[in-house]
């Protein structure tokens, strides 16, 4: 008589998928859109903006970045140990219509300080937004899976990023700068509830063979994080990368139509094309090559993102620096895509470096040091730096500014494969 074999104790069997997860994804990555698109709409709106409150290069950068990092970092944190012990579905619903509310308030401002404190409000409400999803993402999809799921997901940065700008650039050309705050802003809050009735909250730690237990404190987070140089690594590089990947999110609008001529219509349209065709397929390459290949090799979650990043600096420089706007076009939409790859093999990279519990929490943190000098201080330093230049090369003093800020991209390299010579051993296995 044949015995029912059961399965050896160290390789379980796999948990059934759960069901809603491609709604659930579709859902996130309509979130997720939103964020960008009330992240940005105000780098295509910088124009008008500019012209109508008189500010500097330097004013914008501070509202556009600074104004929006503040209380985006500060608060992530917090909020994402919440999400660790409570519902993440209800955490971005009440986010979301947080800084869609806050976005529309941005249309009301007539100085530069009422835009500001708007903008700060755009943070608070986006600080809930993204770690609870990534916690949500690890739990709905496998080990095997999560760099592509995570890939996905972050389509709503180059989609949102496209239609932010094209949107904004339409409706200010159109209509006026304050109606295409309250246009995008009114769009979230009546997406938020939409969001919470659709999708559900998965068991925690459902793909993972550890225990998931009550969750710790920040102090015994901290702890596991200090002995983990992997994810100090990649933190601080991916801040380098964000230096200048946020900064030309916000920036290159106007490059383009102090640089080539073309009116603010024309910019969204020529900008939105190349982060959404570009962006996507920097997105979708990601993940792909991070599960095909980091499931050989874990390195390889983190040196194809090095690689690409010493990639996109070349064709960076030439895509600025050409003349020719048809060339420009197809050239910059190359380092559009490489500097892109890194989001979907590092973020899920970040999640195993931590048990299930700790996850929201560590994404918070890495996010904390990537966004304080991402967006805090990339899209300052460009535009101070034009300022600085613009005595020597006027309208093209944002041509220079952003050639010299590739430079954080071959620091971000550096310091991906330096953080790959630990990650094996850090790795939450």
């Amino acid at each position: 008589m044949s015995v029912p074999q059961t399965p050896p104790l160290d390789h379980p069997a796999r948990p059934a998928a759960i069901d809603g997860r491609g709604l659930a994804l579709f859902m996130l990555v309509v979130v997720y859109t939103f964020n960008f698109i009330d992240r940005q709409i105000v780098g295509i709106l910088a124009v008008p903006i500019k012209a109508d409150l008189g500010l500097s290069d330097a004013q914008l950068g501070l509202m556009g970045g600074l104004a929006f990092a503040l209380f985006y970092t500060g608060l992530g944190i917090p909020v994402a140990m919440l999400a660790d012990r409570r519902s993440r579905t209800w955490i971005i619903t009440g986010a979301l219509a947080v800084w869609s509310a806050m976005t529309a308030a941005c249309g009301l401002a007539q100085n530069f300080w009422q835009l500001f404190l708007a903008r700060l409000g755009v943070g608070v409400g986006e600080a809930g937004g993204v770690t609870p999803a990534y916690s949500l993402l690890m739990d709905y999809y496998p080990p095997g899976e999560r760099a592509r799921a995570v890939s996905l997901y972050s389509f709503g940065i180059p989609i949102g990023s496209a239609l932010g700008i094209v949107f904004g650039g339409v409706i200010a050309s159109l209509v006026d700068w304050r109606f295409a705050f309250f246009a995008v802003g009114v769009a979230g809050l009546v997406l938020a509830p939409v969001f919470r009735l659709l999708v559900k909250e998965p068991p925690r730690g459902h793909y993972d063979q550890a225990a998931t237990t009550r969750p710790p404190g920040l102090g015994s987070i901290a702890g596991t994080l200090a002995r983990k140089p992997s994810f100090w690594l990649l933190s601080v590089g991916a801040s380098c990368s964000s230096m200048m990947g946020y900064g030309l999110f916000f920036w290159m609008p106007s490059f383009i139509v102090r640089s080539h001529g073309l009116s603010l219509l024309d910019a969204s349209l020529f900008y939105g094309a190349i982060l959404l065709v570009g962006g996507m397929a920097g997105m979708w390459a990601g993940g792909w090559l991070g599960d095909r290949l980091g499931q050989v090799r874990k390195t390889r979650y983190v040196t194809i993102p090095a690689i690409a990043f010493l990639i996109s600096v070349p064709t960076y420089v030439l895509g600025v620096l050409t003349p020719t706007l048809v060339l420009a076009f197809f050239v910059i939409m190359v380092p559009v895509a490489l500097g892109l790859v890194w989001v979907g093999p590092v973020m899920s990279t970040v999640q195993q470096l931590v048990p299930p519990n700790m996850r929201a929490t560590a994404s918070a943190v890495f996010l904390f040091i990537n966004n304080l000098l991402g967006i805090g201080l990339g899209t300052w330093a460009i535009g101070a730096l034009s300022d600085f230049l613009q005595g020597q090369y006027g309208d093209d003093s944002l041509r220079w500014s952003i050639v010299a800020g590739t430079g954080f991209y071959l620091l971000a390299a550096l310091l991906f494969l330096l953080a790959s010579r630990w990650l094996e051993r850090d790795w939450e296995d």
